[in-house]
């Protein structure tokens, strides 16, 4: 692999305007047509459109530039270098982890590449709650067209490997419907570290694919740069002022303001509303950081005679949403089946367990399995999603509850994935639950899962999608954020990214958010003047 190609390093080699950490010094200010905020799924379809249409673009991002040949596969590296506090961001009770990407690319750059279009009926729940009645499965079609053109978005046609296998051959035998992942890929090798970034350039990202578009095109990106708050007039933005930071998030130099005509905030659900609270943004029906979901996440390991080794293939090319749709959108939490890679800092850090019995499970690695449910949060009162807040020092954290709705959920969802893995063979399950045993049998499982007490830090759930606080809707009693992507208070700011859904989603974010960033971009070009190009 190390005598690939690195479109990145060759990109810098041809002269990519990159400011920041170990890269050119940022300049005192800049100015600019428009400055997005964050490097994501939304700030990096944003980023492409917007230069195609020739104007003058600067991307901040707040995590490092990093590129192929510097993945290694190691979890130690992604965790430091790629995520959000390390991979060590919780809710403000510290009961579930949070895993959100922090650097070029954001989270496309180390998420495992699934790619679903915004379920129907979440759809439909927009328009009638949030009066989103034009952002229904036609009328967003064409869009998500577009980009699964760009990304190379298609079925997953290479067999699973065996940590999926489990999850299609147990529901195959129950009659439980499976389906294919579609997956953002191009020549993908199946060597399973999507979560710690792509070493061959196959996961079509951010990364190497829009933002190198937009450099080439002569966009400027800031790099280790945090946006630390817009400063405000009246209606309008008048600047944005950056700080450069280390890997450790702590300043390194004085900061540096860039004015532009418009504002895209892109930066993620949990830091988009933050920074829009740190500037002190209008906020009069007090929405701004309120309904941010998560998903949360329940998981149940199975041990086979066989070998599973979950850390090898794709990570995820297996999925059943069967459990989304066995009752209203508001009744019962309902469910999404996947399974998790099992790379040993990952499933030994979430798995539970300590000093003999953990270093047993760490034997047993190459014989686990690990499936997971994902909630749908956000369609009834109980799970309202949580609120972002700011810390004394202005960074940001996630006050988010684990109802006893949801723990309701999380107990039904551990009974699926136990019957689903003895359906496939497992000699053994167990909820991924403090108070869990493994469990010899179906039975057995039913009889220990009925007995454990559903409480916070007891079940361990956590998420790696984050969604809200930016709420989109038709009107500012309902909503942050016009139909249209534009704040509603502000004239020159606009948010793309998913921090602007109305509820969760049931399904893997990032297609949603490229969808929604393409249409957005398309009419703030035509506001600012310009032609919209189509997507390369």
């Amino acid at each position: 692999m190390s005598s690939l190609p690195d479109s990145i390093l060759g990109g810098l080699q041809r002269g990519w305007k990159v400011h920041g950490g170990p890269h050119a010094a940022l300049p005192a200010s800049l100015d600019c047509d428009v400055a997005i905020i964050g490097s994501g799924a939304g700030a990096g379809i944003t980023a492409e459109m917007l230069a195609r249409a020739g104007l003058k673009i600067v991307i901040v991002e707040e995590g490092p530039l990093r590129s192929s040949s510097q993945f290694k596969q190691r979890e130690l590296d992604a965790y430091r270098d790629l995520y959000q506090e390390c991979g060590g961001r919780k809710t403000v009770d510290q009961a579930m982890n949070i895993l959100q990407g922090r650097c070029v690319g954001g989270s496309t750059t180390v998420n495992w590449t699934g790619s679903f279009r915004t379920p129907p009926d979440a759809l439909a729940y927009w328009g009638d709650k949030f009066g989103l009645t034009d952002f229904n499965e036609a009328a967003m079609a064409p869009w998500f067209e577009q980009v699964e053109r760009r990304l190379n978005i298609s079925d997953w046609l290479t067999e699973p490997n065996e940590n999926n296998g489990v999850l299609k051959r147990g529901a195959d035998k129950l009659g439980i419907p499976t389906k294919v992942v579609r997956r953002n890929v191009k020549g993908c090798w199946n060597l399973g570290s999507c979560g710690m970034g792509c070493p061959t350039n196959a996961k079509q990202s951010m990364l190497v694919s829009t933002l190198p578009a937009a450099l080439d095109l002569g966009a400027t990106m800031l790099v280790q740069s945090r946006a630390a708050k817009f400063e405000l007039r009246g209606e309008r933005a008048t600047a944005l002022v950056v700080e450069p930071v280390a890997l450790d998030g702590a300043v390194t130099g004085a900061p540096l303001r860039i004015t532009a005509k418009h504002y895209v905030v892109a930066g993620g659900a949990i830091n988009s509303p933050a920074l829009l609270l740190r500037s002190g943004a209008p906020d009069p029906h007090s929405l701004l950081g309120k309904r941010t979901f998560l998903h949360p996440t329940a998981g149940v390991v199975a041990l086979f005679e066989h070998e599973v080794a979950g850390w090898a293939g794709a990570p995820l090319s297996v999925f059943s949403d069967h459990f989304l749709h066995t009752g209203p959108v508001d009744g019962p939490v309902g469910y999404k089946l996947e399974v998790a890679p099992v790379h040993p800092a990952f499933a030994l850090t979430n798995g539970g367990g300590i000093g003999a019995e953990l270093a047993q499970r760490a034997r047993d690695l190459p014989r686990t399995q690990l499936m997971i449910a994902l909630l749908r949060d956000g369609f009834h009162a109980d799970a309202a999603g949580g609120a972002v807040k700011l810390r004394s020092d202005g960074s940001p954290q996630l006050d988010y509850a684990l109802t006893d709705y949801l723990l309701d959920g999380v107990r039904r969802s551990y009974l699926t994935m136990a019957e689903i893995q003895f359906a496939a063979g497992a000699k053994a399950v167990r909820p991924v639950h403090e108070q869990a045993a493994d469990y010899a049998s179906l039975a057995e499982a039913k009889a220990g899962i009925a007995g454990l007490a559903m409480k916070p830090f007891l079940a361990t759930v956590g998420s790696a999608h984050v969604m809200g606080g930016c709420t989109l809707a038709a009107d500012a009693a309902r909503g942050v954020v016009r139909p249209d992507g534009q704040h509603w208070q502000l004239a020159n700011l606009s948010v793309h990214d998913g921090s602007l859904f109305p509820t969760s989603l049931g399904a893997n974010p990032q297609l949603t958010v490229y969808g929604l960033a393409a249409r957005l971009t398309s009419g703030l070009i035509q506001r600012l003047g310009g032609k919209a190009q189509p997507l390369a």
